[in-house]
């Protein structure tokens, strides 16, 4: 497998293209390179995630780094709403959407003062006014015949009526006639999580057109949660 050239008198010897060797005893074939190594494939620390819920991983030089939602508190893997009760609020609070939050705002109705006792607002008209502070207050009338003087052996709130010398809240309030009547909801976190309050009624807010057709409705924390059945794809809401 050698070539040999006479140069000068004298035999050259040389191995073939594609050998190796000493060309005077023997040439070999040249053996091919080794494959090149495959790089490892690459791993993503993020998944699955390591950093617990309510939490979000990034991938910083291949280690996971963890850090809670928006609008959630705590340090993974213990990120955690502001609230989920309304006791974990401050008393003149109460969880709306997992937040503490002021419950007043759009509470009572038009001209009504609220005030919040114990997380529930609690609406009034002010003085001079009349009517149910749920709805409306409209200033009181002026009295053009001086009433009968009789002693107020009642002195009940709005929405409650004097009944044998006892305030017994209106139909469809609730409470104490003495202190407040309210109706049975005012905001969502009044309702069982099951339910929504819907015109100051607790109810299933899965009525009839809520979903798509076939799918499934849940209540989840008074919100409506549209899915598929299992086996079966789409728009749940469609």
């Amino acid at each position: 497998l050698a070539n040999c050239r006479v140069i000068n008198h004298s035999p050259i010897c040389t191995c073939r293209p594609g050998y190796t060797g000493e060309p005077r005893i023997r040439c070999s074939l040249i053996p091919p390179p080794p494959p090149p190594l495959e790089s490892p494939p690459e791993v993503n620390p993020c998944v699955p995630s390591p950093c617990g819920p309510y939490s979000q991983c990034r991938n910083i030089n291949g280690n996971p780094s963890c850090s809670c939602l928006p609008s959630y508190i705590g340090n993974p893997p213990y990120c955690r709403p502001e609230c989920v009760m309304n006791s974990e609020c401050a008393s003149n609070l109460a969880c709306i959407n997992e937040k503490c939050r002021d419950p007043c705002p759009g509470s009572c109705g038009y001209n009504a003062q609220c005030k919040v006792i114990n997380h529930t607002p609690i609406c009034t008209c002010p003085e001079g006014f009349i009517g149910d502070p749920f709805t409306a207050c409209s200033p009181k009338p002026p009295e053009l015949v001086p009433p009968p003087v009789h002693d107020d052996i009642c002195n009940c709130v709005p929405n409650a009526v004097c009944q044998n010398e006892v305030c017994v809240c209106l139909p469809d309030y609730y409470g104490d006639g003495y202190v407040s009547c309210r109706p049975e909801c005012v905001l969502n976190s009044d309702c069982p999580s099951n339910k929504a309050c819907i015109r100051n009624k607790c109810k299933n807010p899965c009525t009839p057109g809520t979903c798509g057709e076939g799918a499934i409705c849940d209540v989840v924390n008074h919100a409506v949660m549209c899915t598929c059945p299992p086996g079966t794809t789409g728009s749940p809401f469609w």
